[in-house]
């Protein structure tokens, strides 16, 4: 059983058990947290698609820990104008385990 969901306005496909990586919530290692905007639920040949949700549908987590990216180097450059900037930056996130999918 899989699900697509909309949390803090990104869609992620999740499965139970699986971990993903959300961008950075105020949430403590350990907390739950329940996503109710499920967009769509698939379990084996039967997939429900919500109008734009899945009524009553909601998937269950939890909070592992938060942590940082890789670094992502941004570079500007100008032709003949001896012109080059490079910048790097790391973006915040936490990991989330899928502890389960209940569908409508």
């Amino acid at each position: 059983m899989h699900a697509i969901v909309e949390f803090q306005g990104r869609q992620f496909r999740v499965q139970e058990g699986e971990t993903i990586q959300v961008p950075l919530l105020e949430a403590e290692p350990g907390s739950a947290i329940v996503i109710d905007r499920v967009l769509m639920i698939a379990d084996g040949d039967s997939v429900t698609v919500g109008h734009p949700l899945v009524d009553g549908a909601t998937v269950d987590a939890k909070v592992l820990g938060h942590g940082r990216g890789p670094k992502v180097i941004v570079g500007k450059f100008k032709r003949r104008k001896d012109y080059r900037r490079r910048k790097g930056y790391r973006d915040d996130f936490t990991a989330v385990e899928i502890a389960g999918i209940r569908g409508a």
